[in-house]
């Protein structure tokens, strides 16, 4: 039951703890806790209130589900609540992650950990296909939806750069969406929220702070240096990234290939990384910035790197959300804004299908194959993990850890064997 009193800081940040150290399964799994501890067992905010939210949020670039807690946390104790919900969504993930990035750039040439890794490839081509079929079941609606998704998969293919497909789509959507005059004492009552909770401030103050590692980056290292342009990167797609992570990495594996930061291969070790651990999947993005660093300076520079692309892809949250809540009711119903958000979910699709056909041939073909592979080089052992590995997420409904685990196990068993 909903109650009217909000928590204490206190009680709110034990929860928000409890959060980041069970938030297993991706957004789906997090946005499930976070209901059954916020709504349904707290009682701090109502189904229609958290349903709205999460409306929101999915307006929004950026990691949905940690914007989500920091959207509850802003309603229940405004700025200190946001933070304190928000930050704590990403921490524990963030330390884990960091720990086995460090223990992968300094072991993962080891014969054991590759034939771990291997097998973990695998189970990521099956993940990025679960995710395609789970987008696909919420983007397939209306008549223009599947061709923006196939002209996002197609333009990718062709070497679009990712924002420009993304931002293409929402302007699409948003003209067609037509445009809707709201309501002026609607208007005028958001505008006081916003005012009584010093929206715009806190948005800018916390744009301010976003954009403070970069520029001080930039002036004490020069435009060039690794830890700036980790900043710019992560900083651009923090803008850009809707539709959640699996959106975004079929760019960043392209764009972190072309700097030299790590190869394909290794950013499909990175999201199984980040699939084990607790908190937003996007944490991928802090393994791209250690091995960066890792490959430049060692683990001063990796650490500085990891700390630089984590910040610059969770600090703008904060942003979106201080300067959007108040003005919920007037974004949820927008014609435009949901006509948009429409057709970038629908590109996503495209997005995702061109990152399962990128990892699928990293993996699954011989890399001393040529520009098109026969048969011959398909490497059917692990090819025949890989479809395992998709029966059990998306037939048997095996929990991720599960089938990560198994076929981590696999893949060592197969490189031990000669089979791959």
């Amino acid at each position: 039951m909903h109650q009217t009193s909000p928590p204490s800081l206190g009680a709110l940040t034990k929860t928000s703890l409890e959060v980041g150290l069970l938030g297993f399964g991706g957004p789906a799994g997090q946005i499930a806790l976070m209901r059954r501890l916020f709504v349904e067992r707290r009682g701090w905010i109502s189904e229609e209130e958290y349903a709205h939210g999460l409306s929101f949020c999915l307006l929004l670039p950026g990691p949905e589900a940690q914007q989500l807690a920091a959207y509850v946390g802003w309603r229940l104790q405004g700025l200190w609540g946001a933070l304190i919900a928000g930050w704590l969504f990403v921490l524990p993930g963030a330390l884990v992650v960091f720990a086995l990035s460090w223990l992968y750039a300094a072991a993962g040439a080891l014969p054991v950990v590759e034939g771990l890794f291997l097998g973990v490839k695998c189970a990521v081509i099956a993940l990025v296909v679960e995710a395609l079929q789970r987008v696909g079941k919420r983007a397939l609606k209306g008549r223009l939806a599947l061709p923006i998704a196939a002209a996002s998969f197609f333009a990718l293919l062709l070497g679009a750069p990712f924002p420009v497909v993304i931002l293409a789509a929402g302007l699409l959507g948003a003209l067609r969406g037509g445009a809707a005059a709201p309501n002026a004492a609607a208007e005028e009552a958001a505008g006081g929220a916003a005012e009584r909770h010093g929206a715009w401030r806190q948005a800018l103050t916390w744009a301010a702070l976003w954009l403070a590692p970069l520029a001080l980056s930039a002036g004490l290292l020069g435009p060039d240096h690794l830890l700036t342009q980790v900043g710019l990167l992560f900083s651009v797609l923090a803008c850009v990234t809707f539709g959640g992570a699996y959106a975004v990495l079929a760019y960043l594996s392209v764009e972190a290939a072309a700097r030299g930061w790590l190869t394909q291969a290794q950013m499909i070790d990175g999201l199984g990384l980040a699939e084990t651990t607790p908190g937003p999947l996007i944490l991928v993005n802090q393994f791209v910035g250690f091995l960066a660093g890792w490959g430049e300076g060692g683990l001063a520079l990796a650490a500085l790197a990891a700390v630089m692309a984590s910040w610059c892809t969770f600090a703008p949250s904060f942003v979106w959300i201080f300067a959007g809540a108040p003005y919920l009711e007037r974004l949820r119903r927008s014609p435009r804004a949901q006509g948009a958000l429409a057709a970038i979910t629908a590109a996503v699709l495209g997005v995702i299908a061109k990152l399962a056909l990128s990892f699928a041939v990293a993996v699954l073909i011989d890399p001393a194959a040529g520009a098109i592979p026969g048969v011959e080089d398909v490497r059917w052992p692990l090819a025949a993990l890989a479809l395992l590995a998709g029966v059990a997420l998306l037939r048997l409904r095996v929990p991720m850890l599960m089938v990560l685990a198994a076929c981590a196990l696999a893949g060592w068993g197969l490189r031990a064997a000669g089979w791959a």
